[in-house]
């Protein structure tokens, strides 16, 4: 589509159209300095529509419902600080940022200033110093003709997250950002749609927190979007929690570009949600990286959780790991689809992928699809998947011996998800995961 010399004439012609989505339209005051980019990315979303099961990547989640909801975006409603002590996760030392239904709330976010070689700005007023920075980052890594909800994201966000760590600048705090949506209970659907950008330069060194809640009992819909360049020998670790309520839908796309002798390890974490949809994607662009990539999601009920990744190994000598668990329960859905292309040129790859899942109900579902596509021949590359029901011999064991049931279950699916929580090095947010996990299993 042929780009108008006028942003606002893109904007005009945009409003004019139909959204498929009741109540959401393009808002070009939003950082109107990205005015075409965004509206391109709409546009896109609006000529693509919501995806049916009719279409692969959605084939086991369902989204269409959506279609028929009216959404409204709130405005920052105040959120009592006692409120979020849970998504805070206690005493952790942390710097935070705060957004309630989109917009940056001064009052629960902590002082951003004072730490040498970090800076965080909300977009609007990163724009304000870093513009040509800015415009060279934004959007350039997200494909809305790919992925239609990062369009919609695009075009709808109301304000975003600016991080840019220094060079040669480790940040000993993790940074923390928390989107809240406080759910309206009327009959409308909150809609909130978070953006964060992220540099890391060469040499830096980071944890990223990106945390998900809901503050209300109505419904809601996030539609995140999280695009990070990471610089020559940049480090960054990301853990993402997703602990909405369970009225709540969560489509969320991370766009990963690693540039050479960099390390990304990213970690998810899905107990919340109605549904949950992850997209996440990694470009190594570049030799001697190293990529990480695991998840564990704990639903029950009716909850459905998706996890699509991909990773592309465009060049030689680069590493990437990725172990992705499931603990399904009730009549909840798992689906998990990860994708790893080995370019031509990317010779000594070494690229391990694994999907392991516990059903704890004959209800449960799990559908897996780990895929591999080589064009290189001196490469180590594995992939598999299990689905079972838990070990009832250890269970037994532990029942003999006065441990309660479902104590004796919540310790072995511990057991299970350890793997990834203990992978993240973060020791006051992996206690309190830890407990976080309990509490869904309903163990005190």
């Amino acid at each position: 589509m042929a780009e108008p010399k006028d942003p606002k004439d893109m904007a005009t012609s945009l409003k004019s159209n139909s959204a498929p989505l009741a109540g959401l339209e393009f808002d070009p005051s939003a950082c109107g300095v990205l005015t075409a980019v965004r509206a391109e990315a709409y546009q896109a979303f609006l000529d693509r529509g919501v995806p049916t099961t009719k279409d692969e990547e959605y084939k086991y989640t369902p989204v269409t419902d959506l279609a028929d909801r009216y959404f409204v975006q709130g405005g920052p409603v105040p959120v009592p600080e006692s409120a979020i002590t849970e998504w805070i996760y206690g005493d952790l030392d942390q710097i935070r940022i705060v957004f309630v239904n989109g917009h940056f709330s001064e009052e629960l976010t902590t002082s951003l200033r004072g730490v040498e070689g970090l800076e965080i700005r909300t977009l609007s007023c990163a724009l304000g110093g870093r513009q040509e920075i800015i415009e060279d980052l934004f959007g350039k890594l997200v494909k809305p003709q790919q992925f239609p909800f990062a369009g919609l994201n695009t075009g709808t966000f109301k304000e975003g997250t600016y991080i840019r760590i220094s060079a040669n600048t480790k940040i000993e705090k993790p940074i923390h950002i928390l989107n809240i949506a406080t759910a309206d209970a009327n009959g409308a659907t909150q809609y909130v749609a978070p953006r964060t950008l992220v540099v890391v330069e060469g040499g830096a060194d980071a944890t990223l927190i990106e945390t998900f809640a809901t503050y209300g009992d109505g419904p809601s819909f996030t539609n995140a979007v999280t695009e990070i360049h990471i610089e020559p020998n940049g480090h960054l670790q990301l853990v993402k929690v997703q602990q909405e309520g369970l009225k709540s839908h969560h489509i969320a796309n991370t766009e990963v570009h690693q540039a050479p002798d960099s390390a990304f390890n990213h970690y998810s974490v899905t107990f919340g949600g109605k549904l949950t949809r992850n997209d996440l994607n990694v470009f190594l662009d570049g030799q001697n990286i190293h990529t990480r990539m695991d998840g564990i999601v704990v639903i029950d009920g009716e909850q459905l959780a998706d996890n699509h990744t991909r990773l592309d190994h465009a060049y030689a000598n680069c590493n990437s790991f990725e172990v992705y668990k499931h603990v399904l329960g009730g009549e909840s859905t798992g689906v998990f689809n990860g994708k790893i292309f080995v370019h031509q040129d990317a010779q000594k790859t070494d690229a391990k992928q694994t999907n392991n899942t516990i059903l704890l109900s004959g209800k449960a579902t799990m559908n897996s699809k780990p895929q591999l596509e080589i064009f290189a021949d001196d490469v180590k590359c594995t992939h598999g998947a299990t689905v079972g029901y838990l070990d009832r011999d250890p269970v037994f064991y532990m029942q003999a011996r006065g441990i309660p049931k479902a104590q004796a279950e919540a310790l072995m699916v511990y057991a299970f998800a350890a793997e990834v929580l203990e992978k993240i090095t973060v020791p006051g947010l992996v206690e309190s995961l830890e407990a976080m996990l309990f509490a869904k299993l309903n163990v005190q």
